[in-house]
């Protein structure tokens, strides 16, 4: 291609840009003295077949224009500047570096020296490696945006307190499921298929929250061990689906795939969150290899120590942390998230270690820039904005602390739900809180309970069925001495470790899951689902299969009778919840009489069918715990400004190793259908009979009864 076809070009939008004849090249580094474009054949990557130095440059842009560059054009930069580590610069023209704006990427990173910008077996990371990785590094992708037909698919918006998430993998959930297509199990279409489909829609979620899938790298020290980045915590271009998980070409076809399975399951009423890592970058720390912007602008791009700009500032435990506090830098990431929104309809994000994102110059802080741009946007103040509140760096913990318009993935829940049913001491009190929303953390500065995203199990720690199997962490797959996973599990073998024959032990262990599972549908807030959990998925004791890309992580989709039983009980909790707004109440309770009634809105009682007292609250040894929800209590109405009611219920939890008797409350004449029953085998109870109020009912260890009013 002759050097004379390149044109001026524009500054923006950055990346690549195909205008229907055309493409725009758009790339931001304040710092470099020159940027080059270079082209490669799609049928052998390896070789470049032109280079062009892009002359133009605009407020801190390098642009231009190429007439006739069309999608599936695989292409890469070579940013030349100075070598200068020690005052943050890491430019080296001889390394191909990615496109941080390219929409698709094709092709794996190769592991070997050539991919570090310096001289690998020096003392450090003074001298530059003057050797070209070109043939080892994948390549960005021209794509046509505009070439998807959505057929006017839109995001579906549905109120956060009437969603029920569901955590899961784009590969581990279908790679072994012997119904799909062989082409489709791991894949984009995997997910949006219509046996997928149908299974989300028995299970009664409303909607699938994605393990990351923005292109990521294999660290070169899993690859080494013969492991893999299986989880995609190690993000290396945030516009891209990964190419690992599409069925059908890597030219760009991830990107139909990625928006095809989003119009599938939105056609079902299922919405699409993606968890996202805007935290760090697959770059590590300053002895990481040079992929993209460490190349581009290091400068810019990271947080370097204040008095060292050879290192970075790591509040993430990975090497490095984005540098939020650059306009170019929060650019890129808002220009991710509104590309997520606008050309693939995806409904929300979760976003990891948030905290990060959070800090000013050192603290976290919930009016930081990040939040106020956020706030302020047309496009992203309108989807789902999820937390994880917390990161590794000094004060990072703040469950609870994030501004309006966020949700948290609340961690004090998690621990709570596990200490109270592996029967630990003092938990009642907070358990209360948890159960009702956590207004003790989200009511104070205007968020309502749907800003706790409850949940006892997700990807990083036990399964649910490991959780009650296991007293210690069993990583051994992971090469790494077991020294990895979190050792504050709150879990509990029941008797045995691991797999047994006992069957009083499997049937404590069953027990204990429909307890967690029930709790967690019953409890006010948004309730997220572990995928597998719903079936009782084992990771055979690692609480850290971050790097276990097979059967270890992977769904089984040949299931077991009990395992179909656990599934049809979450499917009926699900449902229950849907039917009955009780559970879902858009604001917390508020523990007072209604308004022509001597009855409260949530009554707290004792087994003796009395309203709990100060002295039983603060009583450690207590685990029996009564709570009753007012079906005229829901404080919603429909649109006609009626109020909505639905009936009241009985919730029995029995945390302690030995039944109970519990009084049912109400006057003589009321009467109570039990509808839930932990200690029965199916959980659901067929005929739930008429008990009559103030009557005692035997409450079986470790379990939990849901009664329903009926007169």
């Amino acid at each position: 291609m002759d050097k004379l076809h390149l044109c001026q070009g524009y500054s923006y939008p950055l990346g690549a840009t195909f205008d229907g004849e055309g493409t725009n090249f758009a790339l931001f580094s304040a710092n470099a003295t020159k940027v080059e474009l270079c082209l490669f054949d799609a049928s052998d990557p390896t070789r470049q077949t032109a280079c062009f130095a892009l002359a133009e440059k605009t407020e801190e842009v390098w642009h231009g224009y190429l007439p006739s560059v069309q999608p599936g054009q695989l292409y890469g930069y070579r940013v030349h500047g100075p070598y200068d580590p020690e005052n943050g610069h890491r430019f080296n023209a001889h390394k191909l570096l990615l496109d941080p704006y390219a929409k698709a990427i094709s092709g794996g990173f190769k592991w070997s020296d050539e991919m570090f910008a310096y001289r690998m077996g020096g003392e450090d990371d003074g001298e530059m490696d003057d050797r070209d990785n070109a043939a080892l590094m994948p390549k960005s992708v021209v794509v046509d945006d505009d070439a998807f037909d959505w057929g006017g698919d839109k995001l579906l918006r549905r109120e956060f307190s009437e969603t029920i998430i569901y955590e899961a993998h784009v590969k581990g959930f279908s790679q072994l499921w012997k119904e799909l297509p062989e082409e489709l199990r791991g894949t984009y279409a995997g997910i949006g298929s219509p046996l997928a489909v149908a299974y989300f829609q028995r299970l009664g979620i409303t909607a699938v929250e994605l393990l990351p899938i923005h292109h990521f790298v294999d660290d070169s020290f899993l690859v080494a061990r013969g492991l893999s980045n299986y989880w995609g915590y190690s993000s290396i271009g945030y516009f891209a689906p990964d190419s690992r998980y599409t069925s059908n070409g890597t030219h760009g076809e991830q990107v139909a795939e990625f928006k095809q399975m989003v119009k599938n399951l939105h056609a079902a009423r299922l919405e699409v969150i993606m968890d996202v890592v805007y935290n760090h970058t697959a770059e590590g720390n300053h002895m990481g290899p040079t992929l993209c912007y460490k190349g581009i602008d290091n400068a810019s791009y990271y947080r370097l120590m204040p008095d060292d700009a050879r290192h970075y500032m790591d509040y993430t435990g990975t090497g490095n942390t984005l540098n939020v506090q650059h306009p170019r830098a929060l650019q890129l990431i808002m220009d991710s998230l509104r590309y997520f929104v606008n050309e693939c309809h995806v409904d929300g994000f979760r976003f990891d270690l948030a905290s990060t994102l959070a800090r000013e110059l050192h603290d976290v802080d919930k009016l930081g820039g990040f939040f106020d741009i956020i706030h302020q946007d047309p496009v992203l103040s309108r989807v789902k904005l999820i937390a994880e509140p917390w990161d590794v760096g000094e004060g990072g913990y703040q469950v609870g602390n994030f501004p309006i318009g966020w949700t948290e993935w609340n961690g004090k829940y998690r621990d709570c739900l596990r200490s109270y049913w592996k029967g630990d001491n003092s938990q009642i009190a907070e358990l209360a809180a948890r159960l009702t929303g956590s207004s003790d953390l989200y009511q104070q500065d205007g968020r309502r309970p749907y800003a706790s995203i409850n949940f006892v199990i997700a990807h990083d720690g036990y399964t649910l069925h490991d959780l009650v199997s296991y007293n210690d962490k069993h990583n051994e797959a992971n090469g790494e001495d077991g020294k990895d996973g979190d050792n504050n599990n709150h879990s509990w073998n029941h008797g045995a470790e691991g797999p047994t024959d006992d069957e009083a032990i499997n049937a404590l262990r069953r027990r204990q899951k429909r307890n967690l599972l029930a709790t967690l549908f019953l409890s006010q807030g948004v309730p997220m689902l572990c995928g597998g959990d719903e079936y009782g998925r084992t990771q055979r004791g690692n609480n850290n299969a971050y790097c276990q890309d097979n059967e270890i992580s992977w769904f089984s989709w040949e299931r077991t009778a009990e395992e179909e039983a656990q599934t049809e009980f979450t499917a009926r909790l699900a449902k229950l919840r849907h039917e009955h707004p009780i559970f879902r109440r858009p604001k917390f309770f508020q523990g007072r009489k209604l308004r022509g009634s001597d009855i409260k809105d949530i009554l707290w009682l004792n087994p003796g069918g009395t309203e709990m007292n100060d002295d039983e609250w603060d009583t450690h040894f207590v685990k029996t715990l009564g709570v009753m929800l007012n079906g005229d209590a829901i404080d919603v109405r429909d649109w006609h400004g009626n109020p909505i009611r639905d009936n009241t219920f009985l919730l029995l939890l029995n945390a302690a190793h030995e039944p109970v008797d519990f009084v049912l409350p109400g006057e003589p004449d009321r009467f109570w259908s039990v509808v839930i029953d932990t200690a029965d085998e199916a959980g659901f109870v067929a005929e739930g009979g008429r008990l009559k109020a103030e009557e005692a009912v035997p409450l079986n260890e470790r379990s939990l009864v849901l009664l329903q009013r009926i007169v």
